[in-house]
């Protein structure tokens, strides 16, 4: 489509108008930013040539997106996750440094004040799944350990359920723990199952409507912080889980991806718990960046 123009005059005179309007804004950064999102706001506009219709239906949407979150739901980060904004975010401001562990998206199923267990407790409480043993080191990058760094952990059931969601005040599938002296740490979870993120809502739709799957790939959450030491948000994924290639949230990275060995029901376990059936185990080794 040709423009007169004009018509583009017109349209460029708007942006600058809007721009000007924010000249005066006393937080430097935040009059870049009103520039920078008013600017590309406006050329996405012009770029598709955006309809009345089409607007008032963009409205309408974050507007549902608005009424469908609250304090255990938050759809507003399943959007920001399913465009990919999220895990853009994160590389940004978690850039590469030397041999230290990437980090991937937050998620919106986060809790404070989770319960604490001793080294080698369950975070399940309750929560169905096959039992999961996980072990591993923190380390910062020149391999030296970090004793009394802090573990948050969370996942879903085998259902795909985090306990935020039963609909009760359950806490199962999280727990916090800390290092050792030589920095290991090792606790049982639920081997990770593959779940879709809520859909029954304006982001499933929008999926939906894109031919897109809510699919994500298994995991497990870490949160890791240690004095000194750059806060680390990731998750470990099971190697050979179909949904690797596919993680509706873009959150997958070739580093995170661990192997879950199967164990036979019967096989004995490292820390000579009785477990009744087959249970998986798997070594996720955690490096820190140091911090800013």
């Amino acid at each position: 489509m040709t423009l007169s123009a004009e018509q583009q005059l017109r349209e460029q005179n708007l942006v600058d108008q809007v721009v000007a309007s924010f000249a005066h804004t006393p937080d430097p950064r935040l009059r870049e930013l009103m520039g920078a999102v008013v600017r590309h706001l406006h050329a996405f506009l012009r770029e598709v040539r955006l309809t009345e219709a089409e607007w008032t239906a963009a409205i309408e949407f974050l507007t549902a997106v608005g009424h469908i979150t609250d304090d255990r739901r938050q759809e507003f980060i399943l959007l920001s996750d399913t465009l990919g904004v999220s895990m853009q975010t994160i590389a940004m401001n978690n850039e590469a440094y030397a041999n230290a562990t990437e980090a991937t998206v937050f998620g919106p199923f986060f809790v404070d004040d989770s319960p604490q267990i001793p080294a080698g407790g369950d975070i399940a409480a309750g929560a169905s799944g096959e039992p999961c043993y996980v072990e591993g080191t923190v380390t910062d990058t020149s391999g030296t350990p970090i004793p009394g760094a802090r573990l948050e952990v969370w996942e879903a059931d085998d259902k795909g359920f985090y306990d935020v969601q039963y609909g009760d005040e359950r806490t199962a599938g999280r727990a916090h723990l800390f290092t050792e002296q030589d920095g290991s740490f090792r606790f049982w979870g639920i081997t990770p199952t593959p779940y879709p993120i809520p859909h029954d809502g304006p982001v499933g739709a929008m999926l939906a409507a894109t031919g897109r799957s809510p699919m994500r790939a298994a995991h497990l959450h870490f949160m890791v912080t240690a004095p000194g030491h750059r806060t680390l948000v990731t998750h470990i994924f099971v190697r050979g889980d179909s949904y690797v290639e596919r993680d509706s949230v873009f959150g997958v990275k070739e580093s995170l991806i661990t192997d879950f060995t199967p164990q036979p029901a019967g096989a004995a376990t490292p820390d000579g718990r009785a477990v009744d059936g087959p249970w998986s185990r798997a070594r996720f080794d955690i490096v820190l960046a140091p911090g800013d």
